[in-house]
């Protein structure tokens, strides 16, 4: 890869990680647009954990607090509030593993990168987030957080697998459902996807170790890139949804679902 592919993935992917707007349906698009050759799986994932690392240091005080929880789960220290909400992460990321795996070991990611499947996935959710925003309530927070708002979001998530999707844009639409605020539906989106981007990184950590030293270089490259690009992208977004709405994203899915559809 040259460092201009490596940069435009790491754009690409930091921008669209947050933004419910799907970025892996935007990385599949980048061979279609360009001269560069599909970077593949192991280089999605590289860049997809460059933006987790945004996410632990953006939000460290709830990455802290869901730690403090965790050890608490196990007996060490009292902090019964965040033990909960480390337990609802849990719970939310259970069905996205099983799912994960399932396809990881059946082959299918492969079969998934069609750039039909990513304009239709675009426009479909792409309307039913427009919907969950525009009748979803803005009456709760990140705190008001139970067993099966938790369950439902980790589900929404677990649909996220298929590109055009958007891990983001699924998991704010069921929060919005369940009447969360923008901004808190955001937030616990976010922290949910810790745990399932730390567990594809591992998995793809694997494979990048017994990958040529070159593609080592190049995960790691666009992986940094993509962790300066998504820690502006989520802190422009946080301060966006607090005073306005969803629906500019929705008309960018659905125009740019259409114009792939007629495109292709």
């Amino acid at each position: 890869m040259t460092f201009l592919q490596q940069l435009l993935i790491a754009i690409v992917q930091g921008i669209t990680e947050f933004l419910p707007i799907s970025s892996s349906g935007h990385l599949i698009l980048i061979p279609h647009f360009t001269d560069f050759p599909d970077q593949g799986p192991l280089i999605d994932v590289a860049v997809h954990v460059g933006s987790l690392l945004a996410i632990i240091i953006y939000f460290f005080r709830d990455v802290r607090g869901l730690a403090q929880g965790g050890l608490a789960t196990i007996g060490v220290g009292h902090a019964p509030d965040h033990r909960r909400l480390f337990l609802w992460i849990v719970a939310g990321t259970i069905p996205a593993v099983l799912l994960g795996l399932f396809f990881k070991m059946g082959g299918f990611l492969d079969h998934f990168r069609s750039t039909d499947l990513v304009a239709f996935n675009l426009i479909f959710y792409g309307i039913l987030l427009g919907a969950a925003d525009r009748w979803g309530r803005q009456a709760r927070h990140y705190e008001d957080m139970r067993l099966k708002d938790a369950v439902i979001v980790g589900l929404a998530q677990a649909l996220a697998l298929i590109p055009g999707t958007s891990r983001s844009g699924i998991t704010m639409t069921a929060a919005r459902l369940l009447g969360f605020h923008r901004a808190e539906a955001a937030r616990f989106s976010f922290l949910l996807s810790i745990p399932a981007v730390a567990g594809a990184g591992l998995l793809a950590g694997l494979d990048l170790a017994e990958a040529t030293g070159e593609m080592q270089w190049d995960a790691i490259i666009a992986g940094s890139l993509t962790f300066v690009a998504a820690f502006i992208t989520m802190a422009g977004l946080m301060r966006f949804l607090r005073t306005r709405s969803m629906m500019i994203f929705v008309l960018y899915r659905v125009g740019l679902g259409l114009a792939l559809l007629a495109f292709f």
